[in-house]
């Protein structure tokens, strides 16, 4: 809950804010000089939709109680959430050229000495177990918060991430709401290649969840899943959400590349370029 106010934020401001986010992961994956540029851009406006309106946090008090929790299951996104994060009042928005830098505590990967980060991730495949543990905590104590999780596709190909899946079903945790960053694209190839998980969300109805398909770059339609999200009951949500790898930025589109490569100097600026930035 942005400012605790979330409905004050427009569609239209929740799309620039998006835009600056991705100005953001260009500036800081190139002054780091490596980094994970194709994911961080596919996630861009989930995390944006969830931190200016849909989750209820606080950046003035990280650790307030009433919060929801979020875990960044594919910590190497971190470009992306420590830019939101950022921005949204956690920590000073230059701060974000320290990516990566030695002594910078704006590690490679989701770390908890971030302000706002509440687990350390990079590790595939465990952002799952971490919400069903939070979930069922939560649960225990009364406490009646969300628990969000971001995945990868790619990390669908795990063998952990079903086995949360049943386990969540099983426990009936419907304070969970996953998000699954469908870009098609992980650290090998095309992750139809990889180890196609086709139909994708036939699966997930198989485990016992509620399953949303969407279009990852459409804030109303984010907006909606999760709102409906927070409706289920007896069951965990999963929204997939399919994105495109790299989006905002036309040469790293649906680029293995730029998975895991930084962008050079001419590359840098014409991200910017087109993503509205004078240089």
């Amino acid at each position: 809950m942005y400012g605790l106010l979330p409905d004050r934020v427009s569609i239209e401001d929740l799309n620039r804010i998006a835009r600056e986010v991705r100005k953001e992961i260009i500036k800081s994956v190139y002054r780091a000089g490596s980094g994970h540029p194709g994911g961080s851009l596919s996630a861009a406006d989930i995390l944006t939709a969830l931190y200016f309106r849909l989750l209820r946090h606080d950046p003035k008090n990280p650790k307030w109680s009433e919060r929801d929790i979020f875990i960044l299951s594919k910590g190497h996104a971190a470009p992306a959430y420590y830019a939101v994060l950022s921005l949204a009042g956690y920590f000073p928005r230059e701060e974000l050229m320290q990516l990566r830098k030695l002594g910078s505590r704006l590690q490679g990967h989701a770390h908890t000495d971030v302000p706002g980060v509440e687990v350390s991730t990079g590790s595939l495949g465990q952002g799952l177990s971490l919400a069903n543990g939070f979930a069922l905590s939560y649960r225990l104590a009364g406490k009646k918060q969300r628990i969000v999780v971001l995945m990868s596709d790619g990390e669908n190909d795990e063998g952990q991430t079903w086995e949360a899946a049943m386990f969540a079903a099983h426990r009936k945790l419907d304070n969970i709401t996953a998000f699954v960053d469908r870009n098609g694209i992980q650290n090998d190839g095309f992750t139809k290649d990889i180890l196609n998980t086709d139909p994708l969300d036939e699966k997930w109805r198989a485990f016992g969840w509620n399953v949303t398909v969407i279009d990852g770059h459409n804030m109303q339609a984010i907006i909606d899943a999760y709102e409906a999200s927070l409706q289920v009951r007896g069951k965990p949500s999963v929204i997939i959400a399919n994105t495109v790898k790299g989006k905002g930025v036309s040469f790293m589109e649906n680029n293995v590349a730029f998975h895991g490569k930084a962008p050079n100097k001419e590359e840098m600026e014409r991200a910017l370029r087109e993503l509205g930035e004078q240089i």
